[in-house]
């Protein structure tokens, strides 16, 4: 029986080790999202953190309300693609079982 339990805890130990691997490059992974064809984009980090946020200068000139949009559309795109990135590391931390949408383990916090 100690056999057993003995493997047991070592299948634990390296699922934690893995799940802190996948911590690890989610917070340092980056994405960028864009709008505008490039005009905007963000830099956003595996864990949300906002890194930079370019607006091409021709934008400048624009009406307030139409780079508000731009800016917030490449915010949503960083978002999904955050989102995307992390889905692809669930599925391969479980081995391509599909998971169910909006399920989310704690290495993606």
């Amino acid at each position: 029986m100690d056999n057993g339990l003995d493997g047991l805890m070592k299948q634990a130990k390296e699922m934690q080790e893995k799940m802190e691997r996948f911590r690890s490059e989610a917070s340092n992974s980056e994405v960028t999202g864009e709008s505008g064809a490039g005009l905007v984009s963000v830099r956003m980090s595996g864990s949300h953190d906002v890194r930079s946020v370019k607006i091409d200068k021709s934008l400048l000139s624009e009406e307030k309300q139409v780079l508000e949009e731009m800016v917030a559309s490449a915010f949503n795109d960083a978002i999904r693609r955050v989102e995307e990135y992390h889905k692809s590391k669930l599925e391969e931390f479980t081995g391509g079982v599909p998971v169910p949408s909006g399920l989310k383990f704690p290495f993606f916090k």
